[in-house]
């Protein structure tokens, strides 16, 4: 699904329908299968638990909706989670959840677990006035981050190396080459050209360089 990394892909996933996942306790939206790798949203019920990412696969989360807990804490809603490949981490939700997760192969240094609690984090100044970043993860030429764009907010036209994808938390994401309400998700190739602004201003998750030269 979607495995061309040389293609654009743009998803509504909120006009997306769920699919019972595997062991059908939950329900997902695939968004791409890659061989590096896969993107999902899932929505899991009450009392889930979510088996330790194995073989050579580490786990990214963010949490959309409701709350995950692991031996760290409880962590609701903008929660940014990373566990390396063979993670010794055990996750569950006692109050159901919503997450965006990708599931994709680390580089053999990146080794750190993270927890980021995104509500009590500080935004700082962006490229442009009207934009705010917040920084998440970052390691060898991946680099991922929270942008918070206020109205009428414009960037210049900019490519990257490695591909660009984003996620819409909320408001209205926009380029050239469409709008994208709260929910779309985007992929753009390595060395893809766009420039992006925000008529109404948005937040989105947004990660750079970890989609190869295609």
């Amino acid at each position: 699904m979607h495995a061309d990394l040389n293609e654009r892909v743009v998803v509504a996933t909120q006009t997306a329908p769920w699919l019972a996942t595997a062991d059908g306790e939950g329900a997902c939206k695939p968004l791409d299968s890659l061989a590096t790798g896969t993107t999902s949203l899932v929505q899991a019920p009450a009392g889930a638990v979510f088996a330790p990412p194995g073989g050579a696969l580490g786990e990214e989360i963010l949490v959309l909706d409701g709350t995950l807990t692991d031996a760290r804490g409880v962590w609701g809603a903008g929660a940014y989670l990373r566990n390396p490949p063979g993670s010794d981490v055990s996750l569950h939700s006692e109050t159901g959840c919503v997450l965006f997760i990708k599931r994709l192969a680390f580089d053999a240094e990146d080794t750190s677990v993270v927890r980021l609690d995104t509500a009590s984090m500080r935004w700082l100044p962006g490229l442009v006035p009207g934009l705010a970043v917040m920084p998440l993860h970052e390691h060898a030429g991946e680099h991922t981050a929270l942008v918070r764009w206020q109205p009428e907010t414009f960037f210049q036209s900019h490519a990257h190396f490695g591909g660009e994808e984003i996620l819409v938390l909320d408001g209205v994401f926009e380029d050239e080459f469409g709008r994208y309400p709260a929910g779309s998700w985007l992929r753009s190739p390595h060395m893809s050209r766009h420039q992006p602004f925000s008529r109404e201003g948005c937040t989105i998750f947004v990660k750079v360089g970890h989609l190869g030269a295609g």
